[in-house]
């Protein structure tokens, strides 16, 4: 079996995990390539496909491997039930069903497994989701890394519900539902027992009400997505490609807290590039900016939504910031991620 020139005779890195270019590439060369089928190769965050007259059904999975496991805001059992609440959510779909499925460490605590089971049983029940089937494996000490987490959800989304890049035109506005890169740096933070003065928690949560409200509304959504690996500058530039528009984003506009701008600048990382578990970018029409913002901030998890850029005709396939002293740098996808395992 042939592969790509570029991928031959390569091995996998953290970085082709890490949400930017090696990610992308290797999912687009390798995945995308062999597994090809028109479901797949739409490419949202859920695969939807037909079932009931008035529905969809949308299907979604992923897998946790976040270090620590344990970080203030979160762990990784509130991560995955999250994750994939919002993966059903930012398609459209009102999510109902979760399995889950585990990878134990022989060794590892049963006191931390009990805390990881109760943290996600109380995620399901704040999405009201239903946790209905799952896996458990047990493996060799040394042959994991103490605990992994996959799963997978179904929902059902309004046929009449139309979302995806197709719909995106020139003057829709960019909105986002509060403060980036908090999941990242309370991850890191955590991680590397950095001592600076500097509090700071994951900002993971399920976020379906709050776009179920939106949904409601009815406002005119064009895209939805959650920006969590490689942050809202990877989501944004997997927005324009390949797109006869591109983006420009306002510095200013873009909700950034505190304690992330002190902690990024001693540390030297662009928030644009860290991972966040709940937040959600929409893409709508401008006249109904103001009906998502009011939805938005009436809910615990958008207080602090803001319009952030807009969509422009040229360049093409490029993501531009605007910065607060006038000036105009472009944004590009990162090559793979400043630091692996964060969900």
């Amino acid at each position: 079996m042939r592969l790509i020139t570029d991928m031959k005779d390569k091995r996998i890195t953290l970085s082709h995990g890490a949400g930017g270019k090696l990610m992308h590439n290797l999912i687009e060369e390798i995945f995308k390539r062999h597994f090809s089928n028109p479901l797949l190769d739409i490419f949202d965050d859920s695969s939807v496909f037909s079932s009931l007259p008035e529905k969809e059904i949308c299907f979604t999975t992923d897998s946790y491997t976040v270090q620590p496991i344990f970080f203030p805001g979160g762990d990784i059992g509130k991560l995955s039930i999250c994750g994939t609440v919002n993966d059903l959510s930012v398609c459209g779909a009102k999510p109902f069903y979760i399995s889950v499925s585990f990878i134990i460490e022989e060794g590892f605590e049963i006191e931390k497994l009990e805390r990881i089971v109760i943290s996600m049983k109380k995620a399901a029940e704040e999405a009201d989701v239903k946790i209905i089937t799952g896996d458990t494996k047990v493996v060799e000490k040394g042959k994991a890394d103490k605990i992994f987490i996959n799963t997978s959800g179904v929902g059902f989304k309004k046929r009449s519900l139309l979302l995806g890049r197709d719909f995106i035109k020139e003057e829709d506005v960019i909105i986002i539902n509060g403060n980036i890169g908090e999941h990242g740096l309370a991850v890191i933070k955590e991680r590397k027992g950095l001592e600076f003065d500097v509090e700071i928690e994951s900002d993971c949560a399920p976020l379906n009400k709050m776009i179920e409200e939106i949904i409601e509304s009815g406002a005119k959504i064009k895209f939805m997505r959650d920006p969590t690996r490689g942050g809202i500058a990877t989501t944004l530039n997997e927005i324009v490609e390949g797109k006869n528009f591109g983006i420009i984003l306002y510095e200013e506009k873009i909700p950034i807290g505190e304690n992330v701008k002190s902690l990024c600048e001693i540390l030297g990382f662009d928030p644009l590039y860290i991972a966040n578990e709940g937040k959600v970018i929409i893409v709508a029409e401008r006249k109904d900016a103001d009906k998502i913002l009011n939805k938005m901030r009436k809910n615990k998890y958008g207080r602090k939504a803001e319009i952030i850029g807009e969509v422009v005709g040229k360049p093409e396939g490029k993501v531009l910031l605007k910065t607060e002293i006038g000036s105009t740098r472009i944004i590009d996808m990162p090559t793979g991620e400043m630091f692996p395992r964060i969900c």
